[in-house]
């Protein structure tokens, strides 16, 4: 698994960095290769000028289109996602997000903005082609604590964050199950006919 994190954010320390520091170790704890983006490693002109010639840009649309799946935080600004952070996916390609699963984090100051995933930044994602949008964690204010110079998460989240990493995971990870084995007895032969298909009784049984 090849796991893309985006931390948008500009603020620092920030409550989203917080969010996908955890999230990827929980990640890492899945066997999963991380690669975290923070926002603030990137000069200000090349995202808002687009420059896919500075170097962070490259490395950054590199890894998307490896990636399996992102990790997309933001802040909630103004009842919607950082613009900052639309800088970050405006230079994703038109469905450079096809055949990926996107986890879609928000903090916000409050419960009252939890909507903003489902209305600002799940149709952003959607539009770029996202196979499959999770439902998404939103933290508010009383979920991570400033301790001096840094957040710490609360019980409660860590929880939420626990689970979805975990489903991200989970949806990635190949299945090892076996097609499972029908039996039937045939009346009078004695035979015993195994079939993974229902197509498959007949040529079985033909055998």
């Amino acid at each position: 698994m090849n796991i893309v994190l985006l931390a948008g954010s500009p603020s620092t320390p920030s409550r989203v960095a917080t969010l996908i520091e955890y999230v990827a170790a929980r990640l890492v704890a899945h066997d999963a290769r991380t690669e975290v983006f923070d926002l603030n490693a990137f000069e200000p002109a090349s995202l808002v000028y687009a420059n896919t010639r500075a170097p962070a840009v490259q490395r950054y649309i590199q890894a998307v289109a490896a990636a399996d799946a992102l990790v997309v935080a933001t802040p909630v600004y103004q009842s919607s996602f950082a613009g900052a952070l639309k800088l970050l996916l405006d230079l994703i390609p038109q469905n450079g997000l096809r055949d990926k699963s996107v986890l879609p984090i928000a903090a916000g100051g409050s419960p009252h903005h939890l909507l903003t995933l489902d209305y600002a930044l799940k149709p952003v994602l959607a539009s770029l082609g996202a196979d499959r949008v999770l439902g998404g964690v939103y933290a508010s204010g009383p979920d991570l604590v400033r301790d001096d110079d840094r957040y710490r998460i609360q019980a409660g989240i860590r929880e939420r964050l626990d689970a979805a990493a975990d489903e991200l995971a989970s949806h990635l990870r190949p299945s090892t199950a076996q097609p499972l084995a029908l039996r039937r007895v045939e009346p009078g032969r004695g035979r015993t006919v195994f079939a993974t298909a229902p197509g498959e009784w007949l040529r079985k049984a033909a055998g």
